[in-house]
């Protein structure tokens, strides 16, 4: 039986197997690309890093609404789509 502690190592070392960019926009790469704004990989990798169980959305779109930095600073993002067409093909999609 494992302890507590490797547990908590295993669940916090979650690494992506591969990474392909994105090639069209969707509501997941919108998503992709405000966490990677902000620093993170994704939502599994802030969630390791800032120990949260959810992230801050807007409830019309289900957009992240709010991210805090490493260096604590936050980030805020609107409703709406951010990513432009021409970003797109910038975000990483990581798979795991």
């Amino acid at each position: 039986k494992m302890s507590e502690v490797s547990e908590v190592t295993t669940k916090a070392d979650i690494k992506p197997k591969s990474m392909h960019r994105a090639k069209i926009w969707s509501d997941n790469v919108e998503n992709l690309y405000r966490f990677q704004q902000a620093g993170y990989r994704d939502e599994v990798e802030y969630k390791q890093v800032k120990q949260v169980d959810k992230v801050e959305c807007w409830p019309e779109t289900g957009f992240v609404k709010k991210l805090q930095r490493r260096d604590n600073t936050f980030y805020y993002y609107n409703r709406q789509r951010e990513c432009e067409d021409k970003d797109v093909r910038k975000v990483k999609v990581y798979v795991y």
